[in-house]
């Protein structure tokens, strides 16, 4: 799990300084969320949890008419999203925990997305009621979120390399797979007042590494982020040794034409303000 204390901390720290493999793991997804914002009518979109700013910048470069805010308890992140989006005067980024997040300047919000920013909310159905509250009449909220981890095998793989199963968490506690459950998502939209709730499946392949390096890209950015990450701070040296020498293993067994990738499945979720 990470908390919000972590993404204020080492982890934002770590997403930040790797944005690049990280937008580039995600790069299929991206796509389809950004050819899924073309079925919506919008002026001013709110990206929560935007990370170091791929999807807010996507968009504002797309659509210069429309106000892009982005907003992320990180302040790593928000530091990187702002200098990645100097060019841009129709996009910004706020440090705002999105649960908590004001329109104080009159900025409502008629799209409200997110690219798996979402799911590490303490109190998710407070969290969606807020920014119902804050949200124009009518908007509209798209986000993407990961499926059960057992169709996640950029997940699974490595935690089957560790020296002992990891121990059971609950799955609906902040954290990557909080959203796998669609009855779950829907009771959390509905008690925060979104209604006309909708459900894509979109299986994508996230890419570790790429290029003449790609396996030695793929290793460390399982070593930096990810279930490897942590598994492997946790570990005394000696297994940790054998344990990143079969994650070295698993990026050069998953390197195809100079491509690292594992397989995700992830959610689009789609929903309107109830009014």
């Amino acid at each position: 799990m990470v908390d919000k204390s972590e993404w204020q901390g080492s982890s934002g720290e770590t997403w930040a300084a790797e944005w690049r493999r990280t937008d580039r793991s995600f790069s299929k997804l991206t796509e389809r969320l950004l050819e899924r914002t073309r079925e919506f009518t919008f002026r001013n979109v709110l990206d929560i949890g935007c990370g170091a700013g791929e999807l807010s910048m996507a968009i504002a470069r797309g659509r210069p008419e429309v106000s892009v805010r982005g907003v992320d308890v990180s302040p790593q992140l928000v530091a990187t999203a702002r200098e990645r989006a100097d060019h841009l005067s129709n996009a910004e980024f706020v440090l705002s925990d999105a649960a908590e997040w004001k329109a104080d300047d009159g900025f409502a919000p008629d799209l409200l997305i997110s690219r798996h920013g979402v799911m590490f909310f303490d109190d998710p159905p407070t969290a969606f009621a807020n920014l119902a509250a804050e949200a124009q009449s009518g908007a509209s909220l798209m986000f993407s979120c990961f499926r059960d981890i057992a169709q996640n095998p950029f997940f699974t793989e490595v935690a089957r390399l560790l020296p002992e199963a990891p121990a059971a968490v609950d799955r609906r506690a902040p954290g990557p797979f909080a959203f796998a459950d669609r009855d779950h998502v829907i009771s959390i939209l509905d008690v925060g007042g979104w209604k006309d709730i909708a459900f894509e499946q979109v299986d994508f392949p996230m890419i570790a590494g790429a290029g003449e390096n790609a396996v030695e890209e793929a290793f460390t950015y399982f070593c930096r982020i990810g279930p490897a990450a942590r598994a492997s701070a946790e570990l005394e040296p000696g297994p940790r040794e054998r344990f990143l020498a079969r994650v070295r293993e698993l990026c050069e067994r998953r390197c195809h034409s100079g491509i690292v990738a594992l397989p995700a499945a992830a959610w689009i979720v789609i929903a309107k303000k109830a009014d």
